[in-house]
């Protein structure tokens, strides 16, 4: 009898290029995220997605630095001919519920507010966007992703 061979399962199912950035929980993990995809999208031919997407992954950076106890931020990037989709991953988990404490209520945000708008800015901005976890392989773990790029012309 011989062991099962896994399959291997396609990074990017659209097609094109995959890149991982594993960055740890500081205060610099925005600006590294936001160097790290410009460089990608400028070298993939996608010079007008870039200032979309230091918003959008700035947002999404910072919302996993400032909300959650993760040690360690992911950003995955699969990029292809016409689109760029960019997940964000932490360990989940936030702030507030380490060592038993919990969370205070946020109050939904206002225009005058300087905080709490970043998700409807991704939204704005994408042509989709969405939540998820880790699933069965990795418990626990959030995912914030988004995808710019031209829309399909439709039929």
């Amino acid at each position: 009898m011989s062991a099962a061979t896994p399959t291997p399962v396609q990074l990017n199912p659209l097609g094109g290029e995959s890149y991982r950035l594993t960055l740890p929980n500081t205060a610099n993990a925005p600006k590294l995220a936001r160097d790290f995809l410009t460089s990608l999208l400028r070298v993939s031919r996608h010079p007008g997605l870039v200032d979309d997407a230091r918003l959008c992954v700035t947002e999404l950076v910072t919302n996993a630095h400032r909300h959650t106890r993760t040690p360690l931020i992911r950003v995955h990037v699969a990029v292809n001919r016409k689109r760029v989709t960019v997940a964000v991953t932490d360990d989940g988990g936030p702030v507030g519920t380490a060592l038993g404490t919990t969370m205070r209520p946020v109050p939904a945000a206002t225009p005058e507010q300087e905080h709490g708008r970043g998700l409807a800015l991704v939204e704005s901005l994408a042509l989709a966007w969405g939540t998820g976890s880790g699933g069965e392989r990795h418990p626990g773990r959030t995912v914030v992703w988004f995808t710019l790029g031209r829309p399909e012309a439709t039929a």
